[in-house]
C-alpha cells in the first residue's frame, strides 16, 4: 500500500458515484438545500479531518439521478493516511477501506462505487470527451410500476416515435441549443450533440442521449420538445427551426426530471487529458 505524507502537494482522488436524485435538490453544494455534493463533502470531510470539495463531471438539476457520475477531489497528502484503518489488510485495495467508511457515513440514496488515484492532468469535468444520459417514459395505461416509478416518467398520451426519431436526426450535430438550454450568464449554449435516439420495449420508451457536454436543462428540454413532436403537437420539422433561436423556447415545457438519469461519462487516454482541458476551457462562440 502506498502512503504519502509529504505535506507540500495533494493527491486527486477519481470517485464513480450514484444516486437516486429524488430528494435532492441537484448535485451542486446549496446553502440550506440537500444536495448530492453537499452529502459528499460532508462524508469525505469527517473521514480526512480536513475540508474538501467534489467537482463533477456534470451538475445534475433537482431529482435527476446517476449511475455513472464521475467526480474528483483533492485531499491533502498528510490528511490521505486517515482513510487507512490501523491495521490494513495485507494486498486490499488501496481505497477498499475508505469505500467501506463512505458506505456507512452516506444516506441509502448516495453511494461511492470506486475510488482511484487520478492520472496526472485529470479533471473530472473538463477533461471529459462526453457524457451519456438516458431518459425514461412508460406509456402503460395504468402508469408505472411502483418499484420503478422514481426513475420512470409516466406519459398518459400514445408517441410516435417515428417522428420523434426524425426530429432527433436533425438536432444532431454541432448547434447553439439556446432554444433548449435555460439561461446562465457568460455561458455558451453551443454543443455537440453526438447521439439522440429512441427505442422502444413493450411500454418502455427510452432516449439515449450523447454529448461533448450538456447546459442547463438541455436533456429534459430536447426530450420536451420532442414529446411535443411526438404527440403530433409539433411537426418534426420544427425541432430544426428551434436551433435557430438565441433564447430559450417558451413554446414547450421540459420533461420531468425523475425520467432522467445520467449513466457514464467518456475520457480520452491518460496521456492526452491535459489536451483536452485546454479544447474544454475554451468558450465556444456562434461566430
Amino acid at each position: 500500500m502506498t502512503r504519502v505524507n509529504d505535506p507540500g502537494f495533494q493527491v486527486r482522488l477519481r470517485l464513480h458515484i450514484a444516486y437516486d436524485g429524488t430528494d435532492f435538490a441537484g448535485w451542486a453544494a446549496q446553502a440550506g438545500q440537500r444536495t448530492v455534493a453537499g452529502v459528499l463533502d460532508e462524508a469525505l470531510t469527517t473521514v480526512f479531518r480536513v475540508p474538501v470539495r467534489l467537482r463533477a463531471a456534470g451538475r445534475t438539476d433537482t431529482g435527476v439521478h446517476a449511475t455513472g457520475q464521475v467526480a474528483h477531489v483533492d485531499v491533502p497528502a498528510d490528511a490521505l493516511p486517515n482513510a487507512y484503518p490501523r491495521a490494513p489488510r495485507d494486498g486490499e485495495p488501496e481505497f477498499l477501506p475508505l469505500l467501506r467508511r463512505l458506505g456507512r457515513f452516506l444516506p441509502a440514496d448516495v453511494r461511492v462505487l470506486d475510488i482511484a488515484r487520478a492520472p496526472a492532468g485529470f479533471d473530472a469535468r473538463f477533461s471529459a470527451l462526453r457524457r451519456h444520459y438516458v431518459y425514461r417514459l412508460s406509456t402503460a395505461p395504468y402508469g408505472v410500476e411502483p418499484q420503478r416509478a422514481r426513475y420512470v416518467t409516466a406519459w398518459p398520451r400514445p408517441l410516435d416515435l417515428d417522428a420523434m426519431a426524425a426530429a432527433s436526426r436533425d438536432l444532431v450535430g454541432l448547434h447553439d441549443f439556446a432554444a433548449f438550454c435555460r439561461h446562465r450568464e457568460n455561458a455558451t449554449t453551443i454543443r455537440d450533440l453526438q447521439r439522440l435516439d429512441w427505442s422502444r420495449e413493450g411500454d418502455l420508451i427510452t432516449a439515449h442521449v450523447t454529448a461533448d457536454a450538456f447546459c442547463w436543462s438541455m436533456v429534459r428540454s430536447l426530450v420536451g420538445a420532442l414529446l411535443a413532436v411526438g404527440e403530433h403537437r409539433r411537426p418534426p420539422s420544427w425541432c430544426r427551426q428551434l436551433l435557430s433561436a438565441t433564447d430559450r423556447s417558451s413554446d414547450f415545457a421540459a420533461a420531468p426530471p425523475h425520467g432522467l438519469t445520467l449513466v457514464g461519462v467518456d475520457y480520452p487516454p491518460d496521456d492526452q487529458l491535459a489536451a483536452r482541458t485546454l479544447i474544454t476551457r475554451d468558450l465556444r462562440t456562434r461566430d
